[in-house]
């Protein structure tokens, strides 16, 4: 899993949820030609009945991402500023926070300055971060985006 789909993870309440049903699809496709038929009928149905009350719910339901972290910290023992630093944010949601990690993330997310200077990289993580989370479904604060 990726370093942002584990962050999802542990702000969308269905995030875990729709990962295992993408596996499940393509399962039940490789295993013949007489299946291919019921797949493309799969996903239609799945698209309008199973995935639509799904998807909606996650996507119309959006996630208050302030309401979320905040509630987070404050039953956190360490004071955490998950409004400015990409690293207390990782804490916060229980991940790992080292330099490795934000490579990484940094990778995923397209980053191309100079991962040395983990100032700037820092920085530009949190954005990058908070702009997926709103793309995605998260409610967050014009301050914390722009």
């Amino acid at each position: 899993m990726s370093i942002l789909g584990k962050i999802f993870g542990r702000l969308f309440p269905g995030a875990r949820a729709q990962q295992p049903q993408a596996p499940a699809s393509p399962q039940p496709a490789p295993s013949g030609s007489a299946p291919q038929q019921p797949q493309t009928q799969a996903p239609a149905g799945t698209a309008s009945a199973g995935t639509a009350p799904a998807a909606p719910a996650a996507t119309m339901e959006r996630v208050d991402i302030e309401k979320t972290l905040d509630g987070m910290a404050a039953s956190n023992a360490q004071k955490l500023n998950w409004r400015t630093s990409i690293v207390d944010l990782m804490k916060l949601v229980g991940m790992e926070s080292t330099l490795q990690e934000r490579r990484e993330l940094a990778d995923e997310l397209g980053y191309h300055g100079d991962k040395q200077d983990t100032a700037a990289m820092n920085m530009w993580l949190h954005k990058a971060v908070m702009k997926k989370l709103e793309e995605n479904g998260g409610k967050v604060p014009a301050n914390l985006l722009d």
